[in-house]
């Protein structure tokens, strides 16, 4: 399937056909945070996370506000993103098989099976990019996942490469500069282990943030975010001091939701887990999946912020779309660049699944909740997979089979809906059984 590459143009999404010769191929970097919610950046109007460096990557990007991943949870997450497909298509659907016993064993055959899956890393190296891998990589070292450079030897969560940004960005910086003095395009994953656990943010951030009648969590968390922002800067600050920015595809998103524990202390149900507030990581609620995603391409991407639907199994395409590659057939996603592609998208879905028991072989065993946002509507259908660790706190606590929410109206879910529109609740189910029919992977 060819998807066409975006002609210039001073309009808000660059729709139109053409396609890059090799030489004119841009640079792609790719940033991702972990553990973040949709609404805790300047740029989507917090009123006390500053993160000024993002900020003005968004005034240079189309801001996508409503954007979504396929998990709520990093590696199924970020396994998506690569491949551009569905966690019960490529496999990983949770971060463990069978909790944390015989890890490594358990994984190896999981691990092995999904890099049999195209990925947009193989398809940029492939057509003689060169690709470095920093921060959360869950899928065995970076050459594992076709990175010609990188940090991570293998081990669980990034090993080595968990360092970036929390202790400078040499290794990035480094590699920019050696694929610029080779005159090959590069790819860069930035995907530091930030704003994540454990936040020990810098005194000089923690002290702005503390204050009385704020809980301790939130100060902290609130101060990693800003940590995040500052990394990014430096990364940005080095291809602009390079003159690299005209030439260089930026895409922001992040991996998953998440919000601090004291901000859902209300919830009886909050007992039951510690960890983070219920309804962010690990859920489909909103806090869980929704991300702002940016495009910022320096002369080709006029910018603008949208209301369009966007989803992270779009970056393939659009990544494809940009380096003038071949993306492969019947991918799900859309160049997000692609103004009539968009518009003529009315639905995205996504899927929850158990945090720590994945069944290879049959990946809807431990599926908690499907669902789907289409238009200004929002619907939950919940499941009862298999789940033996601790971390079935997370959502034993919701019994009910079906939720619906306007977002529009209602963006933080605080009304369900089901009741009183039936129809609505049949119509989106129907979407969703067409989507994912259950059985018939």
């Amino acid at each position: 399937m060819k998807i066409p590459l975006l002609l210039l143009a001073a309009v808000l999404t660059l729709g139109g056909a053409g396609r890059a010769a090799a030489a004119e191929r841009p640079n792609i970097v790719l940033i991702l945070s972990d553990d973040q919610g949709w609404t805790d950046y300047g740029f989507m109007g917090h009123d006390s996370i500053k993160t000024p460096r993002l900020d003005r990557l968004a005034a240079q990007s189309v801001v996508f506000e409503r954007g979504y991943v396929a998990s709520p949870l990093c590696r199924p997450s970020l396994a998506s993103m690569i491949t551009g497909r569905y966690p019960f298509e490529h496999g990983i659907t949770g971060n463990d098989v069978d909790g944390n016993r015989n890890r490594e064993a358990l994984d190896r055959p999981l691990r092995a099976a999904f890099h049999k899956f195209p990925s947009f890393i193989r398809e940029l190296t492939a057509n003689g990019y060169l690709a470095h891998q920093s921060g959360k990589w869950w899928e065995g070292s970076f050459e594992d996942g076709g990175f010609t450079h990188g940090m991570t030897r293998g081990g669980r969560h990034g090993d080595a490469g968990l360092t970036i940004g929390r202790e400078g960005m040499g290794p990035v910086t480094d590699f920019i500069d050696l694929a610029t003095r080779e005159k090959k395009p590069f790819l860069v994953w930035y995907a530091p282990f930030l704003p994540h656990t454990p936040h020990n943010p810098p005194q000089r951030l923690l002290g702005k943030h503390r204050r009385p009648g704020r809980a301790d969590d939130v100060a902290k968390y609130h101060a990693m975010c800003e940590w995040f922002d500052e990394s990014c800067g430096r990364l940005l600050d080095h291809l602009d001091d390079k003159g690299l920015k005209e030439n260089t595809v930026v895409i922001y998103i992040c991996d998953n939701g998440w919000a601090a524990t004291s901000t859902n202390a209300a919830d009886p149900n909050q007992a039951l887990w510690k960890g983070y507030a219920m309804r962010s990581k690990s859920s489909p609620f909103e806090m869980g999946i929704r991300t702002p995603i940016l495009v910022s391409w320096p002369g080709r991407v006029a910018p603008a912020r949208s209301r369009d639907l966007a989803h992270a199994i779009d970056l393939f395409p659009t990544i494809a779309a940009a380096a003038g590659i071949e993306a492969p057939e019947g991918l799900p996603g859309i160049n997000l660049l692609d103004e009539k592609a968009r518009k003529g998208r009315d639905t995205v879905f996504g899927v929850t699944h158990s945090v720590h028991n994945m069944t290879p072989g049959d990946p809807d065993g431990t599926l908690q909740y499907l669902w789907c946002v289409s238009g200004e509507w929002k619907l939950l259908l919940r499941h009862d997979g298999s789940d033996t660790t601790e971390y079935k706190n997370v959502h034993i606590w919701d019994k009910q089979p079906v939720r619906l929410y306007h977002l529009k109206d209602d963006p933080h879910e605080r009304t369900e809906l089901s009741s009183a529109h039936p129809e609505i609740v049949e119509r989106l189910r129907k979407k969703i059984e067409a989507w994912h029919p259950l059985g018939k992977d």
